[in-house]
């Protein structure tokens, strides 16, 4: 893949029509669309459907957790909108990720679709050693990411939302598993509310497939010649 196709833009707005005003404006820079709790609470399938409908990737980011038979029917639906990857945590179980595997194909048979990819959530990038402390998760978020990864892989999933820290160690364990990196930071810009973070290069070059950006990109004077930037910055450094 091209540095532009593993670009995620984050579709931080609440509305769909500065949405598609993103959408509209990085058609061609960024290979994928994420669209959010916020977003998708907000406008509904019908935006997924919209966006996919141009022509783009979508990648919907809801992290579902849950019962294992809500999370399937949540998956099922979800596989029905066209997205190109949709995720769950880890943390719902190995059942619950088996269903969903299922529910993917399900979903997406029905409505005529590519079947998305299904990934699990890890360990969000916002935690560190002490927060996961605090939930009674053991070891370091290395380790835990390491597990849940596993667990993911074994349970059908076709890969894992991690930290790019811990894209490395995945890419070790999983040749061929998905891995979708958010907490990508271009170097000199903020880190917000990110613990655990690197430079797209860097996180591409660790083992990551694709890279999550928002802020860098929607914050800055230009964000076509800033999402340009990271893809060229992705090229040059492989």
């Amino acid at each position: 893949m091209t540095g532009r196709e593993r670009v995620i833009f984050a579709l931080d707005v609440d509305n769909s029509a500065d949405a598609l005003k993103w959408v509209d404006k990085l058609s061609g820079e960024v290979g994928v669309f994420k669209v959010g709790l916020e977003l998708f609470v907000s406008e509904g399938p019908a935006l997924v459907e919209k966006i996919a409908g141009r022509g783009e990737k979508v990648f919907l980011d809801l992290k579902f957790h849950d019962i294992p038979a809500t999370v399937a029917g949540a998956v099922r639906a979800a596989a029905s909108l066209g997205a190109f990857m949709i995720n769950m945590h880890a943390l719902a179980g190995s059942e619950a990720l088996k269903k969903a595997a299922e529910a993917v194909r399900e979903g997406s048979l029905k409505a005529g679709k590519t079947p998305p990819k299904l990934l699990a959530v890890t360990v969000l990038t916002s935690h560190s050693q002490q927060t996961l402390a605090e939930l009674g998760v053991e070891g370091s978020p290395a380790a835990a990411v390491e597990r849940f990864a596993l667990l993911a892989k074994a349970s059908g999933a076709d890969g894992v939302v991690a930290s790019p820290l811990e894209a490395g160690l995945i890419r070790y364990k999983w040749s061929d598993g998905l891995i979708v990196t958010p907490g990508v930071r271009p170097a000199g810009s903020s880190l917000d509310d990110q613990s655990r973070v690197a430079t797209p290069a860097g996180a591409v070059r660790a083992g990551a497939d694709y890279i999550v950006v928002g802020r860098p990109i929607k914050a800055a004077e230009d964000p076509v010649d800033a999402a340009r930037r990271i893809a060229r910055e992705i090229d040059e450094g492989l």
